[in-house]
């Protein structure tokens, strides 16, 4: 049986370690003393590294964990980074013998240019790096508004009961904007009760699931007549075209606060 092991870094981070009991992969990897210390506390060998995108608290631990452990790294294509020895775009499995793991490659550009996210179907697991967070979504860094509604389509279209490993604690953050948007959604209301009772608690709030995201995420329901309609109100957008309204929702949260 896999299981995954919540690792925490910096001020919000998470890093993912897929693993057997035994053997492990690690999934971004920013900083690699927090991820040697979990594999020496679960008396884990590490296989493999994941990298979605190249920014450094995704991807900076690496030189050090390869300086331990001469393990393959997966990483996008499109993208240079250092220590990367498999290559990776849409289309493409990955497969880590030593679990048993099969992942499915996706592109999903918007946050940097070259973003990639890995489905392991078998277990309805996303890790999906700054792409989609809990109640968000990553900002647009180098890619499109064009390009990341595409990227959020693609793992919206995942069954509902997916679960996602997205890669920062900004949940409450996320909510509280979700709300200033869509302030009549039940359903968000419910979720932020939840959520707030989780960080009391010290607990964290991913993963999510794709369902949950599809019900109270605006970046997923940018279209919703009461979010265009809050658009319109704060003379964000002059149209309901889709592409302008989503790129007004990320402006308006990049300002929030």
């Amino acid at each position: 049986m896999l299981d995954v092991l919540t690792v925490p870094a910096f001020a919000d981070n998470y890093l993912w370690l897929i693993h057997d009991r035994t053997h492990a992969a690690v999934v971004d990897p920013g900083d690699a003393a927090p991820i040697l210390a979990a594999l020496e506390a679960h008396k884990l060998s590490l296989v493999a590294i994941l990298l979605t995108h190249h920014h450094a608290d995704h991807a900076g631990g690496v030189p050090d964990l390869l300086r331990r452990f001469k393990v393959p790294v997966f990483g996008p294509r499109k993208e240079a980074i250092p220590g990367v020895t498999h290559p990776l775009g849409e289309g493409d499995t990955v497969t880590i013998p030593e679990l048993g793991l099969h992942l499915s490659v996706l592109d999903v550009p918007g946050h940097t240019r070259g973003h990639i996210a890995y489905v392991a179907q078998d277990q309805s697991w996303l890790f999906c790096g700054d792409t989609l967070f809990a109640g968000g979504c990553g900002r647009l860094f180098e890619g499109t508004p064009e390009q990341m509604v595409d990227s959020l389509a693609k793992l919206s279209s995942l069954p509902d009961a997916t679960r996602v490993y997205c890669a920062h604690e900004y949940t409450l953050s996320n909510l509280r904007f979700a709300h200033e948007v869509e302030p009549g959604n039940t359903a968000l209301q419910e979720r932020i009760r939840i959520e707030q009772a989780r960080r009391e608690q010290g607990q964290p709030t991913v993963p999510s699931t794709i369902g949950l995201e599809k019900a109270t995420n605006p970046f997923l329901r940018y279209r919703e007549k009461d979010i265009l309609d809050r658009l319109t109100k704060e003379q964000l957008i002059s149209s309901t075209e889709p592409i302008p309204a989503f790129a007004a929702l990320r402006q308006w949260k990049n300002s929030y606060r």
